[in-house]
């Protein structure tokens, strides 16, 4: 099956985008592959110089650690661990001493308001606040690139709202370059950019006949 097809992709260093487009229209399928989660049966991903789809196995891990943080519309937090401890994992996978990864942690713990929240397990915080945990497990590592899958699409219309809020904010804070995949047109249009997927190609704004307020059910180069 092919999903993508010619497609070219630049994405600007600090450029926040959005990608929109139908369910199954392989937005995630696409997170993906600038994440180097997935690799291209055919074309190149390329990091500013560096071809990160020809990275070996290992060289790939060290890349994601270390330049990317992901968000995900499931949170996929450790229940058995605090928020605190959640936060560190990325940073002792790398090898960062245990006392610094947690005065790293906290701080972007304190960085989305959850500094007082630090020692409860991930299964005592609410959705919104669980969704905030995992955006400072996605900084925690300092990253140069924020992926995010949905990072709204399981909370109601206000926590959203602050969810997106808060996004919008450390984009800015942490010089970022930003990707999210999501089916609110109202927060893709507050984006620098926005892209429809469609057929497997990428089309320039929201898709035809959208209504503001409502929610639809090759070779790649960024940076």
């Amino acid at each position: 099956m092919v999903v993508f097809e010619g497609l070219n992709l630049d994405v600007d260093r600090g450029e926040m985008l959005a990608l929109v487009g139908e369910s199954g229209a392989g937005k995630s399928t696409l997170l993906h592959l600038l994440g180097g989660l997935d690799a291209p049966t055919s074309g190149a991903i390329y990091y500013g110089s560096t071809e990160i789809s020809k990275l070996a196995h290992a060289e790939q891990s060290d890349f994601r650690n270390r330049e990317i943080g992901f968000v995900w519309q499931i949170h996929y937090l450790l229940p058995e661990f605090t928020a605190l401890e959640n936060v560190m994992m990325p940073l002792l996978i790398r090898g960062m001493p245990h006392a610094k990864a947690a005065a790293e942690s906290l701080a972007r713990l304190d960085e989305v308001g959850l500094h007082a929240r630090a020692s409860h397990r991930a299964g005592e915080l609410s959705g919104g606040e669980q969704q905030r945990v995992v955006l400072a497990r996605a900084l925690a590592g300092r990253p140069s690139v924020l992926l995010a899958d949905e990072p709204t699409g399981n909370l109601d219309f206000r926590t959203g709202e602050m969810i997106f809020e808060l996004l919008e904010g450390l984009h800015r804070s942490h010089q970022l370059t930003s990707v999210f995949v999501t089916h609110n047109w109202d927060f893709a249009r507050r984006c620098d950019r926005v892209l429809s997927l469609d057929k497997g190609g990428l089309v320039p704004g929201l898709p035809p006949g959208h209504v503001t307020g409502s929610q639809p059910g090759g070779q790649s180069e960024y940076l």
